[in-house]
């Protein structure tokens, strides 16, 4: 590769100025993850493309003379026409036509080795694009189950491009098609299409013959090119626009009627040209190079396994109670892994008190830095054991499963089965369900996805629950099967999707413009999960939870400390004196448990009675009132934001201290408990219905492109919010519950 190229299509990297990238494209659940992760380990980073919130995976590998190759996983695809955002930041950075990045230097195309046919449809559209190619042949063990074999010497002549055999999940062929990789020509070639001489292909040809003349004129300079080229402006309006801009689009918009019209003539849909053209060589290729030996069982066994897990009516029985299943366990697991977040934790800020003097510094770090890391890896084991969880759905094909399921249900309200994975992970996060709406073809399906996934209850709202269902809620068992405490907590979940489910009926009917499409989908064979890839993904999640949600809270809890903190106490000077700061130590010990005098003064404290008024109908006193605020940054942060109000230190939601002192609080002027079960239930039903986050707000930004929806659904949020809550507590009031 020349120095002018390499100077224009790599930007500077640690690597040194000798980076090839490599782009690996193919289908959705043929194994291109697995084939990435396998190559790259966990040497790999996450980030998005410049200026949308499509995710952009890229890891590195080196030759053994030290030339380093960045790898980039590029979003599944069909085919070169993009149906939803993921496809089409995939088709743009293998074609050029945009600025996201530089074209790639080498392609390796990844072919699920079962389903040879489709894959290769991918494939010939991306030869016509010119890049040196290797195509990767995953899941050969799967076609031996199946009873077939593949022809590998053939199809690499009939294809002319390196074929490697490789099994993705147990890293077989992993070296070699990294040694295919250090020893092509990276030379970026003049596009030269993909050659076909079948009857089908050979009589579209002569239709498109000037068409072809007139793209070849026009910048095309191989026939083959220029033959694939012309089909695709045939079947696609789209590309066809895209031509005419080039300049002489009268003259394209003659030709590409003419080639319609000898079409139709011939019987030939012009929207299925293209399709026709390539599966007819397609076919035939296969059949020469695809052998069946033996009848295989594997297929079989999928549908066996099928025809009870999607059945109409014990298919969604299962779905619920292994659903029920994983959040159970996520509660029970993560709870041991928490305690020990606890200890140590108390055990840093014990520490640090017991090594500093005492000061505002050493409250900095106690109060603010420590305390504030606690915060963030409190949630970390639930974190991890949520997408532990959903990975392993996800490797095994159940997901795809949950996603068939759903559809029949959600097509009523508005939304089609690719809805289930995005609202499913905004039990986790709102931001990653969100994200993975884009994936959702339809913008109506998908816009009405992105504004009801705030509903369901994240992991962040989560210790709000257990803090007011364990302070308020007793331990009590119905006929010894239902838990009082557990059904307080599903109620919560249930309620959010209840609303979700009557908001996207009437965005779907009133609000949202478009049409929604009908859900098609593939569903993959069933696999054991492979769990080398099930760790890397839940690493994924747990590093991007501490890096993004930690900076967020930890933020957040030293600037609460400083509006908790400020303006001091007059008191507070005795600090400065000898022995001042032992009286301070000691009255401070005492006070656990009782609102510190000091939040009063504080500029949090008068913020909180500045809005008092708005939230007193709800239950709600001006200590609650700071919660909701900062709980604005990330709703966990009203657990931190109570243990400094009632001066417990190192608590989180399962701190005896914490739930003791709020339990024992009361208004100064009626002696009556400022906390309540009914405030717990109209605070609890308060932050599962209102959009407290404004990471949530920032990233629906911009996966719209506009505020107009983040603030319209802030909005409808809030005011939901606020009189569900209002209902919650008059109407409990006037029943005698307060």
């Amino acid at each position: 590769m020349n120095s002018d190229l390499l100077e224009k299509t790599v930007p500077p990297s640690k690597s040194g100025p000798t980076c090839f990238r490599v782009a690996i494209v193919g289908n959705p659940n043929s194994g291109k993850t697995s084939l990435f992760n396998a190559l790259t380990g966990l040497k790999h980073k996450i980030g998005n493309f410049p200026g949308v919130t499509v995710e952009r995976i890229s890891g590195m590998i080196a030759s053994p003379d030290k030339v380093a190759y960045e790898l980039i996983d590029l979003p599944g695809l069909y085919s070169l026409m993009p149906r939803s955002l993921d496809e089409r930041i995939a088709v743009e950075v293998l074609t050029g036509s945009a600025d996201l990045e530089p074209r790639p230097d080498l392609i390796i195309v990844v072919a699920d080795a079962t389903n040879l046919q489709r894959s290769l449809y991918l494939f010939t559209q991306v030869a016509d694009l010119g890049y040196p190619i290797i195509l990767a042949l995953n899941m050969m063990d799967l076609v031996e189950k199946q009873g077939y074999r593949i022809n590998i010497d053939g199809l690499a002549r009939r294809l002319d491009v390196p074929i490697v055999p490789v099994i993705a999940k147990n890293k077989k062929g992993i070296q070699e098609l990294k040694q295919a990789v250090f020893s092509m020509d990276h030379t970026l070639q003049e596009a030269r299409g993909t050659s076909f001489d079948d009857s089908e292909s050979l009589e579209l040809s002569q239709i498109c013959l000037p068409l072809m003349h007139w793209l070849r004129q026009h910048g095309i300079k191989s026939e083959a090119g220029a033959f694939a080229e012309a089909l695709r402006i045939v079947s696609e309006p789209e590309i066809a626009e895209k031509w005419k801009q080039r300049g002489d689009g009268d003259a394209l918009q003659h030709l590409v009627e003419q080639v319609r019209t000898k079409f139709s003539e011939r019987g030939i849909p012009y929207r299925q040209a293209e399709v026709r053209y390539r599966y007819s060589a397609i076919d035939q290729i296969c059949a020469q190079n695809v052998l069946q030996e033996r009848k295989g069982q594997r297929t079989d066994v999928s549908e066996k396994i099928d025809s009870v897990l999607t059945h109409r009516v014990f298919g969604p029985l299962i779905m619920v109670l292994i659903l029920a299943t994983i959040f159970q366990s996520i509660y029970v697991w993560a709870s041991v892994p928490m305690d020990a977040i606890e200890g140590l934790i108390a055990w840093l800020g014990d520490q640090a008190t017991a090594f500093m003097p005492p000061g505002a510094l050493r409250e900095l770090i106690v109060d603010g830095v420590i305390a504030g890391v606690g915060a963030v890896l409190i949630f970390l084991p639930q974190i991890v054991f949520l997408f532990f969880f959903l990975a392993i759905l996800e490797d095994t094909g159940y997901l795809a499963r949950v996603a068939f399921i759903m559809d029949r249900f959600l097509a009523k309200v508005g939304l089609s089965g690719r809805s289930v994975v995005p609202l499913l992970s905004s039990f986790a996060c709102a931001i990653p369900g969100i994200m993975a709406a884009r994936t959702i073809q339809n913008n109506k399906d998908r816009l009405i996805t992105i504004l009801v996934a705030p509903f369901m209850s994240c992991s962040a709202r989560l210790p709000v629950y257990t803090l007011m269902i364990g302070a308020f809620f007793p331990d009590i068992w119905f006929g010894g099967i239902f838990y009082l405490p557990g059904l307080i907590l599903l109620s919560m979940y249930l309620l959010g999707v209840i609303v979700a489910v009557i908001s996207a009926t009437i965005l779907q009917k009133w609000v949202v413009q478009g049409r929604s499409t009908n859900f098609i989908m593939e569903l993959p064979i069933y696999r054991a999960p492979v769990w080398h890839f099930v760790f890397v993904r839940v690493y994924d999640a747990a590093r991007l939870f501490v890096a993004n949600a930690g900076k967020i809270i930890l933020a957040i809890s030293i600037i609460l400390w400083f509006l908790a903190s400020y303006p001091k106490k007059q008191t507070d000077t005795v600090a400065t004196t000898p022995g001042g700061a032992e009286q301070v130590e000691n009255s401070a010990s005492k006070a656990v448990g009782k609102v510190d005098s000091q939040i009063r003064q504080s500029y949090a404290g008068q913020l909180g009675r500045v809005i008092e008024p708005v939230i007193e109908p709800l239950g709600f006193d001006w200590k609650i009132g700071i919660g909701l605020i900062t709980s604005f940054a990330a709703r966990e942060v009203i657990i931190s934001t109570m243990a400094t109000i009632y001066n417990v230190e190192d608590a989180d939601e399962t701190s005896i201290d914490l739930r003791t002192a709020i339990k024992k609080d009361v208004y100064a002027d009626t002696g009556k408990p400022v906390f309540t079960p009914l405030v717990a239930l109209s605070l609890m039903v308060f932050f599962v219905l209102a959009c407290q986050c404004m990471s949530t707000l920032a990233i629906v930004r911009k996966e719209t492109g506009s505020w107009k929806w983040p603030i319209a659904m802030f909005v409808y949020m809030f005011i939901l919010a606020y009189v569900a809550s209002f209902a919650v507590f008059q109407v409990g009031s006037l029943l005698g519950f307060a």
